[in-house]
């Protein structure tokens, strides 16, 4: 049997959603990337190529939650991300994944950035 390598097989699937997910200016996409210790979630327009917010908890002001791999800090990075995103003037979203199971870490991020303003 071939050994099951985790990352490649998540990077199969996220090429798979990203064939469908696609963000424009109007509408952009928010990626999440969750690492062992921290997790990252970006808003990007697809059509111009550019990150419009982004937060992590490598951030200065989310030091506390930096490394440490928890529920908590996911719900601070989406908070984060939310305000970051209303003062840019986005409001509506379009959510990826990332390859990433929809539970846990992820679905704590996504469901933060909801509760505090954001549109998906």
């Amino acid at each position: 049997m071939a050994k099951i390598n985790r990352n490649l097989a998540r990077k199969k699937r996220h090429k798979r959603v990203r064939k469908k997910v696609y963000g424009t200016t109007e509408k952009p996409r928010l990626n999440v990337f969750r690492s062992l210790n921290n997790i990252y979630a970006q808003i990007i327009d697809d059509n111009e190529g550019h990150t419009l917010v982004s937060a992590s908890t490598v951030e200065p002001d989310l030091k506390e939650y930096k490394g440490k791999p928890d529920i908590e800090a996911s719900k601070k990075v989406g908070e984060k991300l939310a305000k970051k995103a209303q003062e840019k003037g986005v409001e509506e979203v379009i959510f990826d994944r990332g390859g990433y199971k929809f539970h846990g870490r992820v679905k704590a991020l996504a469901d933060s950035a909801r509760e505090n303003g954001l549109k998906f």
